[in-house]
């Protein structure tokens, strides 16, 4: 028993005391006004036309109120003086001031109205509510029903019913109407909103599993070139392993120069493994079998983007630097991929590839111009690619050498993709990362 009444009394409480209301939801942005900086005086920058209409609303209504009010004191010979008359209007108007932020008080306040308005209007009125102030109570019931929990909501239509028929018997049926129409139309908004943020938080899940499952994939990509660098070495290893005792002939330099050779070959072969753990394969096994690009293959890289149409400037040193064959590759593919991005994004603009080398690391920056005007150019066909994540891989890299890329806008409308690679051994901690990422 005891509980079926604490559950028919917390909504009633919720309604009149202890409930809280959601936070206003984001306005549209037809529904907000940038003030001129022309304007520099005025102490904001916007102009929320809903608070702008409550504003005004209110000002009418608080006018339009006192008129309603002095007439129907006149008529029923109430007592009121014009202080009282401006204090009953006031009280039917300044709920549509807090409706917005407070709309339980607004609602609160909106029924203190009720039994100011009656002690007024005496018998005049089927319902308990002058005009302004039926349109302000309605207005604040509407706030409440959109922006409070089911609960406060049953408990605020129940209380404004009980009060309606208690002040006004004859216009309950009346009241019960006008009361109910608003609850549900305000709740079906709310219903509407709650179901619209839901399929948002969905679609951005949606978005991070295929964000995840493009690293997935990328990664993959990049352990099947990986896989065939350190193929490459020991393929080279196995070859010299055979042929230094030959070559040799009994020779302690020739036979210590080949193992030396092997020892090279050998750490290098470690440390693209190192590089290539933990990355995973693709389930169906696919391999690419051509031969992996470096930066030696720029040039024919570059001369390709010319000739699709896009001039391109590249300072770089000369002789190319020797790089690890994971290094190499991996900034080949930045480049590859920027020079794709500008082809897609930005045809016609100019491109400026700069690589610079130090003995600790290799930099890039592929910069371009923005689109000349005129009529867009036809993009080059990127026929097989996924499109979407260039930006992504080329992190990816970046990231699984160790190094940083950055990529962003110009200030004069083109764009800048920058990175840096390691080129000695990657972090010590990376191998246990990445074999945590395998388990």
């Amino acid at each position: 028993m005891l509980k079926a009444l604490r559950r028919l009394l917390r909504p009633l409480a919720l309604a009149v005391a202890t409930g809280r209301a959601d936070p206003p939801a984001p306005r549209p942005r037809a529904l907000v006004l940038r003030v001129p900086r022309s304007l520099g005086l005025l102490p904001f920058d916007r102009v929320d036309l809903v608070v702008l209409a409550d504003l005004i609303l209110a000002a009418i209504l608080l006018a339009g109120g006192y008129v309603v009010l002095e007439n129907a004191n006149r008529v029923t010979e109430a007592s009121l003086d014009w202080q009282g008359l401006y204090m009953a209007a006031a009280v039917n108007s300044l709920p549509l001031l807090l409706r917005d932020k407070w709309p339980l008080a607004a609602w609160r306040l909106a029924a203190v109205g009720i039994p100011i308005g009656t002690s007024v209007t005496g018998e005049l009125l089927p319902i308990p509510f002058t005009a302004p102030g039926t349109i302000t109570f309605t207005l604040a019931l509407y706030s409440v029903a959109v922006r409070c929990d089911r609960s406060i909501t049953l408990g605020v239509w129940a209380v404004s019913i009980a009060g309606a028929a208690l002040l006004r018997p004859e216009g309950t049926l009346l009241a019960v109407l006008v009361v109910t129409v608003t609850v549900l139309l305000g709740y079906n908004v709310r219903i509407r909103r709650d179901a619209t943020r839901l399929l948002a938080d969905e679609e951005e899940r949606t978005q991070i599993a295929m964000a995840a499952r493009a690293v997935l994939e990328e990664r993959a990509r990049i352990a099947r070139e990986l896989h065939d660098v350190v193929a490459h070495h020991m393929s080279v290893i196995a070859i010299q392993a055979e042929a230094v005792p030959i070559r040799s002939a009994g020779d302690p330099a020739a036979l210590e120069a080949g193992l030396a050779e092997i020892r090279g070959l050998s750490l290098a072969a470690m440390t693209e493994m190192r590089r290539v753990l933990g990355v995973l394969r693709d389930q169906d096994g696919r391999r690419d079998t051509a031969p992996q690009p470096g930066l030696e293959r720029l040039g024919e890289l570059v001369e390709q983007t010319r000739a699709a149409g896009l001039p391109v400037t590249v300072s770089a040193p000369d002789p190319p630097p020797a790089l690890p064959a994971a290094v190499s590759l991996s900034a080949y593919r930045i480049v590859q991929e920027s020079l794709s991005n500008v082809r897609r994004h930005a045809p016609g603009a100019a491109v400026t590839i700069t690589i610079a080398h130090s003995p600790a690391a290799l930099s890039l920056e592929i910069a371009n111009t923005p689109p000349p005007a005129g009529p867009p150019r036809a993009p080059a066909d990127d026929a097989g690619r996924a499109p979407g994540h260039g930006l992504l891989g080329m992190r990816e890299r970046a990231s699984l050498l160790g190094g940083t890329l950055r990529a962003g806008p110009r200030r004069d409308g083109g764009f800048t993709v920058t990175a840096v690679l390691p080129v000695g051994d990657p972090p010590e901690e990376e191998p246990e990362r990445e074999r945590e990422g395998t388990g």
